[in-house]
């Protein structure tokens, strides 16, 4: 897909070592609680783009195989915590967030599904931080209470998304202990 030369994957061997290596990028929301992103949003623009479309799973498993999965290989904690997906719905035939949360099993983490999901359906996508001010997106904690957890969505941009589901699990005793994002647009090449 990125450099046309034949292979069986979407996007070949060489081009994932070349082009779609994690680094690690952190920042805080809320004053307290870090997010963790791997990616550059600018570097992935056109591939994030294709979450909404057939092969947009593809990508977003290569991707996530990439990045998360290595991260949870080599996170260690005193218990097993929980992972969740900010609004993990099916949308495309496939939940491009249920994608990145599967891909944090480990010893020490264990991904729910159909946990957290918005009540309002618009999207931010492009959208200003006062727009998103004025759409909240209501969020719904389901069956999930008094947990340590990781929160985690394909992109961080303003920040809003990740406090706004951060205030819902908190009120139901839950313990945020950091946000992990694909990619962060706050990053600039």
């Amino acid at each position: 897909m990125l450099c046309e030369n034949l292979s069986f994957e979407h996007i070949c061997k060489n081009c994932q070592i070349s082009f779609l290596a994690p680094s690690i990028y952190k920042r805080k929301i809320l004053n307290k609680i870090e997010v963790i992103s791997f990616y550059k949003y600018s570097e992935l623009k056109e591939l994030l783009h294709t979450k909404h479309t057939d092969i947009g799973y593809y990508i977003y498993s290569i991707l996530a195989k990439n990045s998360l999965k290595k991260f949870a290989s080599e996170f260690k904690f005193e218990n097993k915590v929980v992972s969740i997906a900010i609004d993990d719905g099916i949308k495309s035939g496939y939940s491009h967030t249920a994608i990145l949360n599967k891909a944090l099993c480990s010893k020490f983490i264990k991904p729910q599904f159909n946990r957290l999901r918005a009540k309002n359906s618009v999207s931010y996508s492009g959208k200003s931080r006062e727009f998103r001010l004025l759409n909240p997106r209501n969020f719904e904690l389901k069956n999930l209470k008094n947990q340590d957890l990781i929160l985690v969505d394909d992109i961080i941009t303003t920040g809003l998304t990740f406090t706004q589901a951060i205030e819902i699990a908190e009120k139901n005793n839950n313990t945020v202990l950091f946000c992990i994002a694909l990619a962060d647009a706050s990053q600039i090449s």
